[in-house]
């Protein structure tokens, strides 16, 4: 069993969700809103160093018709700086529909249900069973 951890990757706030390999069941962990990008990547080596995953799954952002956009860039480079920094292999997921399925909600809590949304997914269609 080994434990996932997932990114829902914001200019203001990062949404986590936890799973593992085992039950394969995604649960949102919590959001990370720290001011700087420093502050932001302690809190991220702190929950990094709690769980210890074998893998980050971080949402990638695309336009309905799939091309890629600035957010797509950026969160693509924020998955190269959570393997680089902290050694840990990365995954990318489409996450072009998870915001939909939480649309109805409002909230900073929506960030950490959206990135359950997003590891359920990897968990459903890209995991090895």
């Amino acid at each position: 069993m080994e434990t996932v951890l997932c990114f829902d990757f914001g200019l203001k706030r990062i949404g986590v969700a936890v799973g593992n390999t085992l039950i394969r069941q995604a649960q949102p962990l919590s959001i990370i809103s720290a001011a700087t990008n420093d502050a932001k990547f302690a809190e991220l080596g702190a929950l990094i160093n709690e769980w210890k995953p074998a893998l980050c799954v971080v949402g990638l952002p695309l336009h309905p018709d799939g091309a890629e956009h600035e957010m797509t860039v950026r969160c693509r480079r924020f998955a190269n700086q959570l393997n680089g920094r902290f050694g840990v292999a990365t995954a990318l997921v489409d996450e072009r529909y998870s915001s939909a399925v939480i649309a109805q909600k409002r909230g900073e809590a929506v960030d950490a249900q959206s990135a359950a949304i997003i590891l359920q997914q990897y968990f459903n269609d890209y995991a090895e069973s």
